[in-house]
Parts: structure tokens; C-alpha cells; sequence
């Protein structure tokens, strides 16, 4: 699980982020945030690493979705 003080650092980054954009619009100098501190995480356990974007979820919880049948198309492989 991830903890609650990095996802909350998180949001506040996007926050920032968003209202230096909205300033940029508007032609007013922001605070210059590079998008590079997103963090892409999971929507269910908020892990940072092993993103699949395609899904939005980590590894571990694409592991355990694809194998309860959960994601439509994805089966496991065997040869």
C-alpha cells in the first residue's frame, strides 16, 4: 500500500501544476513545474512503479484482476 504522505505530495504537485498552467493561459508568470514529477499510480493500491499505462494499474494488481477474470481480453498465457 502506498502511504498516504506521497500520495498527498502527489496531488499537491498536480495542484501546483494545474494552477501554473492556468496562469500561463492567462499570460501571467507561473511557478514553472516540469511535468516530468507526475507520477503515474495505481488507482487501487497507489504504487508508484511498474505502471502499465494501457491499464492504469500496477503489475501486482494487473496480476490479480487478469486472473479473477476482471479485465476483459486478457488471458493468461500458455505454450
Amino acid at each position: 500500500m502506498a502511504t498516504t504522505a506521497k500520495i498527498a505530495k502527489d496531488i499537491k504537485l498536480e495542484k501546483v501544476r494545474r494552477a501554473s498552467l492556468a496562469a500561463k493561459a492567462q499570460g501571467k508568470p507561473g511557478v514553472d513545474m516540469l511535468p516530468t514529477r507526475h507520477r503515474n499510480r495505481c488507482w487501487r493500491c497507489g504504487r508508484p512503479r511498474a505502471f502499465l499505462r494501457k491499464f492504469g494499474i500496477c503489475r501486482l494488481c494487473f496480476r490479480q484482476l487478469a486472473l479473477n477474470g476482471e479485465i476483459p481480453g486478457v488471458t493468461k498465457a500458455s505454450w
